[in-house]
């Protein structure tokens, strides 16, 4: 088994606390309403979205996969930090173990935040992940975070 590492950054004008609810906290609603195509639902098997909960997300008509289970690692609302693994589902190719995400986000110098995320990819046997499938992976996660970026800013009152 492997582990790969990649690391990536997105700055948004939004500000910390309104971003990760948006994002993390309210996400398992949000990201299905303004992202249909993407997310279809996402259900709780076990737990209320905190450390050791796991979750069905469904994926959308426009997604290559049908399903992934998650597990929460850890979430800390103070200071903005969430963890997650993929567990199940399609979307780990039989090739994976798990992706682990840590999701923090940080005030940025403007008073919006800069999100920065460390993705660890755990490979079953020889296999070794390639990197069109990590950019892939990073594009389809930085239009997720644009969309709800638009929202927030086209609903300034909604968080």
């Amino acid at each position: 088994m492997g582990v790969f590492t990649y690391e990536s950054e997105i700055v948004t004008a939004i500000p910390p606390a309104k971003m990760f609810k948006a994002c993390i906290l309210d996400g398992d609603t949000l990201i299905p309403q303004i992202l249909p195509e993407a997310f279809k639902s996402v259900e709780y098997i076990e737990g209320n979205g905190g450390a050791g909960s796991i979750k069905k997300v469904a994926f959308g008509e426009g997604s290559q996969f049908k399903y992934m289970k998650q597990k929460v690692e850890a979430v800390d609302k103070d200071k903005f930090v969430y963890i997650y693994s993929v567990i199940e589902g399609d979307a780990l190719m039989d090739k994976l173990e798990k992706i682990t995400y840590e999701t923090k986000l940080e005030t940025s110098p403007n008073g919006g935040s800069v999100c920065k995320t460390t993705s660890k990819y755990y490979t079953i046997g020889e296999f070794e992940l390639k990197e069109e499938g990590i950019k892939a992976g990073k594009e389809k996660a930085l239009g997720m975070f644009k969309a709800i970026e638009a929202y927030l800013l086209a609903n300034p009152n909604s968080y």
